[in-house]
């Protein structure tokens, strides 16, 4: 039975269409290296001093495996370090392998626009305005109710609404920009007086401080207002809605607000056809072996032992034991293939321990490391004296 076995005949030679997949049967860098490859793990794994049950087509398959195995664990790599700078931008026929993704703030842009949809400022979600029609000594109404809830899209009672902000007849927050008693105002004022400005006009305030400054103040008022001065505040359960105090015919008549449909809310999905919406329509292709520097081409040829060792392992396996006159021949199937299963796992955690730490954060971190000691010996340097 073990004539029947095929083994290494000492060399091979490799020829366009002998892989499985032919992923790399093309690439003259690859032509080159496969029969040498494939000679260097016969020998580590015994031959000429021990038959290797494998012939060329197997070598050959193992290399290919490991390079696609290599290429397989450095564009997962590269998919997450990019993932936030890639949502959105074309599939296409571009092969993102071997490219330099440029840091950009796309994807940031479209999570901010998902927050300001919630926040109003923004998003992809219209806000349309309503009313409600209120009722003397009637506290409690039903936005479902069509005879007094007034929709600028949509009907009350059919489509979905989820209110986002109810107003009231309250000024502008700019006429109490200069107010002394509102709090929330020009808190300047007393640093003005103290360098002998508060005689001035109001424009040199406006001069003198930036304009986010003016925005920030403009909504403390309307913020303060809102929760200290409101002309009446709210209760906003499910479908219905509470007025405090009880309209009493002269305070208010009609209450507008803000809302959205609930069903524009699934215009915030895209399509994912034609654009990178996950990691499975990501770009990136099998890697170019020509370009596979040293250290890389190294680990393939590890792995590419590891997988023939493992092979060898399933074929010997086969046959626990041999017969032969007045004996029986014992093979190291087993053994093979755990020693080779081992060898595996640890060159797949080699190469994601260094993968993570070529990741943007982690050169990030080591360069705010870099800084941090650099301030350290500089604060140790003492400083020129000048006398003049």
């Amino acid at each position: 039975m073990a004539k029947n076995i095929p083994i290494w005949a000492g060399s091979s030679s490799f020829f366009p269409g002998d892989t499985p997949f032919g992923l790399y049967d093309n690439d003259t860098t690859f032509q080159s290296d496969i029969d040498k490859v494939s000679d260097w793990c016969a020998k580590r794994l015994g031959y000429p001093l021990t038959d290797i049950e494998l012939q060329p087509v197997n070598f050959f398959a193992c290399f290919e495996e490991a390079i696609a195995e290599y290429g397989a664990q450095v564009n997962t790599y590269n998919i997450r370090d990019n993932m936030l700078n890639l949502y959105g931008s074309s599939t296409g026929s571009a092969n993102l392998s071997g490219k330099k993704v440029s840091p950009n703030f796309g994807g940031l842009i479209e999570l901010a626009e998902e927050y300001g949809t919630e926040a109003g400022s923004g998003g992809n979600v219209t806000y349309y305005t309503g009313s409600i029609a209120v009722t003397k000594d009637k506290q409690i109404y039903e936005l479902t109710d069509s005879s007094i809830v007034s929709l600028e899209s949509g009907t009350a009672g059919i489509d979905e609404i989820e209110i986002k902000r109810i107003f009231h007849e309250a000024p502008p927050a700019i006429v109490k920009y200069f107010d002394p008693f509102v709090g929330t105002g020009l808190g300047s004022q007393q640093m003005l007086d103290t360098f002998g400005w508060g005689s001035y006009s109001p424009g040199v305030s406006f001069m003198m401080m930036p304009i986010y400054a003016d925005m920030l103040r403009l909504q403390a008022i309307e913020f303060n207002d809102q929760i200290r001065k409101s002309a009446y505040t709210f209760q906003l359960i499910n479908d219905r809605i509470k007025f405090f105090p009880i309209p009493n015919g002269s305070n208010f008549t009609k209450v507008y607000f803000q809302y959205i449909l609930k069903s524009d809310r699934s215009k915030a999905l895209k399509p994912g056809f034609g654009s990178v919406s996950d990691f499975s329509n990501v770009p990136y292709e099998d890697v170019t072996y020509g370009n596979i520097n040293a250290v890389g081409k190294q680990w393939i040829r590890r792995y590419t032992l590891a997988l023939a060792k493992e092979m060898l392992g399933y074929v010997r396996g086969k046959y626990s034991a041999l017969p032969i006159p007045n004996a029986d021949v014992t093979l190291n199937g087993s053994d093979l293939t755990s020693a080779a299963q081992t060898e595996k796992e640890g060159l797949i955690t080699e190469l994601k321990e260094i993968l993570d730490t070529m990741s943007r954060q982690a050169q990030l971190e080591r360069k705010q490391a870099e800084a941090d000691a650099m301030q350290q010996q500089m604060n140790k340097i003492p400083l020129k004296i000048y006398i003049g």
